[in-house]
């Protein structure tokens, strides 16, 4: 068996229309045609039934239909059925398909047929009581479809609006992972900068031993500077991937393109050969240009590092506002692999021409004339 269960609202309602039943058959009960001519006995039936009747309102939610059937089968040889009737045809309309409730409907206007062919002949009363009953039975049907049409359709806002918040949270959800993902790219620049300057000084220290005191003071001093920089940057994305996503990259301080001048100096420190030429004067590009050029300089110039070390690098930015801005770094043929084919190589590369699609603007790189070029050009909105 089906166990139903109800809240305190549903026993309230069930409750009130077991009175509104109540009600019902006791205030009709003398308005009723023909009803005084009845025998003691078969009234005292009439009533025991009408007060069954209204008891089984109360099973109203478990067997609907069967209730409904019964009570308008009743009906027809009971004058008190008449409030449980009109509550178990509303439950019907109000809670199961429509099929159902149709079949219910035909099975309570069967008789209006037969009723309006005897018309005639019904005294006023008669007709009076049975057109009442088929306008309530009618009126029950169209206030519990009425009831399951609103339902439905809360259902339908309801889910609406879990689905809205569902999609809001996923949005929400996805703009944090992109701003993680930003967050981690800013720092997959900064840490191969740091390390690949740390790298380079400790490799010279490694190879000439017998460096003066004082560069070898100077080496140790700029490899524990990369050094503790490159610890300092590692607990800044760690602390920010592990936080609830609240932050952004905009949380901490961005390069611009004026900051060229001390990365190529840092380079430069580290024994690298580069040649840098930046517009002097006139308006700053847009800060997303001007970090991403940043960006694809310092990516750059860690990969001639770690693929090219020793050759000279020319870095060479120019543009105007209203224009683009053009960003070209390219480095002489030296030993050791294609950075576009060295281990783990390439995924640099593909990080900066998604980050300036990311910008509006476009990347290229790839050897030229015995050497490696990369070039971008971004959007410079005047």
């Amino acid at each position: 068996m089906r166990h139903i269960h109800r809240t305190r609202r549903d026993w309230a309602a069930d409750l009130g229309l077991f009175v509104f039943a109540a009600c019902f058959a006791a205030v009709s009960s003398q308005s009723v045609p023909g009803v005084d001519t009845l025998s003691p006995g078969w009234r005292a039936a009439d009533q025991a039934a009408g007060g069954l009747a209204c008891a089984a309102v109360l099973l109203r939610r478990r067997w609907p239909v069967q209730l409904a059937v019964v009570l308008l089968l009743a009906g027809t040889q009971a004058h008190y059925l008449t409030g449980p009737a009109l509550v178990a045809v509303f439950t019907v309309a109000a809670t199961r398909p429509w099929r159902v409730t149709a079949w219910v409907a035909a099975l309570a206007f069967a008789p209006l047929p037969v009723f309006l062919w005897r018309l005639p002949e019904v005294s006023e009363d008669r007709a009076g009581s049975a057109v009442t009953y088929f306008a309530l039975i009618a009126g029950a049907i169209g206030w519990g479809l009425f009831r399951r049409s609103r339902q439905q359709l809360i259902a339908s806002l309801r889910e609406r609006a879990e689905l809205a918040e569902a999609d809001a949270q996923s949005r929400a959800e996805r703009a944090r992972r992109e701003a993680r993902e930003e967050i981690a790219r800013e720092m997959h620049d900064v840490l191969g900068h740091r390390l690949s300057l740390l790298s380079v000084h400790a490799g010279a220290l490694e190879y000439n031993p017998g460096a003066p005191r004082a560069e070898i003071a100077r080496a140790a001093g700029v490899i524990r500077e990369s050094a503790h920089l490159a610890l300092h940057d590692l607990r800044e994305v760690i602390g920010v991937l592990r936080a609830d996503a609240g932050a952004t990259q905009d949380d901490r301080p961005q390069p611009e393109l004026a900051d060229l001048e001390r990365l190529v100096a840092e380079a430069r420190a580290a024994g690298g050969r580069i040649e840098l030429t930046v517009p002097s004067g006139g308006p700053a590009p847009p800060a997303l240009a001007g970090r991403t050029a940043y960006r694809i300089v310092q990516e750059a110039l860690t990969n001639v590092r770690k693929h090219a070390p020793g050759s000279s690098v020319v870095v060479r930015v120019a543009g105007t506002p209203g224009e683009r801005l053009t960003v070209e770094v390219s480095n002489t043929r030296a030993p050791g692999p294609d950075p576009a084919r060295a281990e783990g190589g390439g995924q640099g590369l593909v990080g900066l021409a998604e980050r300036a699609r990311l910008a509006g603007g476009e990347l290229t790189a790839g050897p030229d004339d015995g050497g490696f070029r990369v070039r971008a050009w971004l959007p410079w909105q005047s």
